[in-house]
This record gives C-alpha cells, sequence and structure tokens, in this order.
C-alpha cells in the first residue's frame, strides 16, 4: 500500500518532471528489504538518492507510516479479523552501530550500542503495537507504554471478548501488573522459579506467549529494522511502521489464499 496519493508538483510549476509517488514509495521498500544504503538502489528502477531520502523524513514527520499500517490493520479486521482475545508481549534487543536517539549498551552485546524493541502481538502474530528504546531499558518499563500505543485500535472490552495478555517473568512487577489489569488484560504471567504446570485436560486455551517470538522473527526479515542505521528514532520507528504494515498485509493475502 503506498501514500495516499496527491498532487507530486504543483500544476504550472516550472522545472523538471516531478518524481511519482509510487517511485519514492518503492524506493523506501527497497531500502527496507535488503537494509542497504540510500545510495546503493538501481537508479534505473527507483528515484534518485536524494528525492528518496528527501521524502522519507518528509513523510515520517506527517505520520504517513503509521497510518498506513493503521488502515491495513482495519483491512485486515473487516477482512480475516483481528485475534484480539489472545495477545503477547516481548522485547527483543538488536544492533544499532550508529548510536542516535532511544539506543544504549546492549546487555547481550559486550555494552555495544543496540535497540530494543517492544512488541505487541495479536493471536496470530501480527504486530498491533510497537515502541523502540535503548538496549539497556527494562521491559518492565516498555510495558504499559507499547499497552497505550494501541489506543485507537483495540476494542473495549465486553463479558463476551475477554483479552488475554501472555507476557514472560521478566514483566513480573507489582506495577506493570496493575497496569496491565487496568488496561482489561487478563495476564497470564509465569512467575519466577515456578515450574511449568502440567495443562489439565479441561483447559481449552493455553496462555500462547511464544507467538510474539513469530511477530521478531518477521520483523528481522527486514534487515532495515534488524539492523538500525538510523540515528533518529521518528526515522526508525518509520522503518518498523512500514515493516508491520507489511507484515498485516501478508497475513491478509496468505488468508485470502
Amino acid at each position: 500500500m503506498a501514500p495516499r496519493r496527491g498532487p507530486e508538483k504543483a500544476p504550472g510549476t516550472p522545472g523538471r518532471p516531478a518524481v511519482r509517488f509510487r517511485r519514492i514509495f518503492d524506493g523506501i521498500l527497497y531500502v527496507l528489504r535488503p537494509g542497504c544504503q540510500w545510495s546503493a538502489r538501481p537508479r534505473a528502477e527507483y528515484a534518485p538518492q536524494s528525492t528518496v531520502w528527501g521524502r522519507f523524513p518528509q513523510w515520517a514527520a506527517a505520520g504517513v507510516f503509521p497510518q498506513a499500517w493503521r488502515l491495513v490493520l482495519i483491512d485486515s479486521d473487516l477482512a480475516v479479523g483481528i485475534e484480539w482475545q489472545w495477545q503477547a508481549l516481548d522485547g527483543v534487543i538488536t544492533k544499532a552501530p550508529l548510536g542516535g536517539e532511544a539506543t544504549g549498551p546492549s546487555p547481550v552485546d559486550r555494552a555495544k550500542s543496540g535497540t530494543k524493541r517492544s512488541v505487541l502481538s495479536e493471536g496470530r502474530g501480527a504486530p498491533v503495537a510497537v515502541v523502540a528504546a535503548g538496549a539497556n531499558v527494562p521491559d518492565k518499563t516498555l510495558a504499559l507504554e507499547t499497552l497505550e500505543a494501541t489506543t485507537g485500535r483495540r476494542p473495549e472490552k465486553v463479558l463476551k471478548r475477554v483479552q488475554h495478555l501472555c507476557v514472560e517473568a521478566g514483566y513480573e512487577y507489582a506495577a506493570v501488573s496493575a497496569g496491565m489489569l487496568e488496561r482489561d488484560s487478563m495476564l497470564h504471567l509465569k512467575h519466577r522459579r515456578e515450574p511449568t504446570p502440567a495443562l489439565p485436560p479441561e483447559k481449552k486455551h493455553p496462555a500462547r506467549r511464544g507467538v510474539v517470538e513469530r511477530t521478531h522473527a518477521w520483523h528481522n526479515k527486514f534487515r532495515r529494522v534488524l539492523v538500525r542505521w538510523e540515528k533518529k528514532v521518528d526515522h526508525y520507528h518509520a522503518m518498523l511502521d512500514l515493516a508491520s504494515m507489511l507484515i498485516v498485509y501478508r497475513l491478509i493475502a496468505t488468508a485470502d489464499s
């Protein structure tokens, strides 16, 4: 899905013909997938580097990419339905060699610069919220912020549509648990040092936290997300939003096939 069409150039404006928005958008997608430099795109197929890079921060500042993700989520809810009943929350640490905003020393990579993605996924693994922070920021700090990022997308809780939230032991803090319960989430949390209990045969809905691991793997398929090269956190969020939009779009296409 490309950004909403508008006039690339006002009628009667002197100068060279404007580059079509679709070519610019395709150029951004090319950078997102292999994670290459902006100048590494084939110019014959895509818009020039200066044009693509000039539009990208403009669209990021205008909120084009989160809006596109939101529209695809709406289409997904209408086409196949979003499984809000079972959600999973987890964070993952990736490299950020250039540093920048919302980065920090990675506790899993010899204190090198890194960033953390806090991801909330629905029952099939479609991302519904992503928040970026420094690699040294604890998961508990990002938990409620990630849930708040679903404002306007998440339906209100009703009696017959309970929303389960599956998290790991790293979220076992009283303030986090209370905040999740205040947001109408039925919490499934495995306590520290607690053995995994045998599932009773009458239990029909086991906790499914592992689905968010699938979401992390889908995000990591986009090399610009796997290794963060953007120094500005808004630009990194734009790449995350674009990758999340494509993941949801592919889930729709898979369901229709």
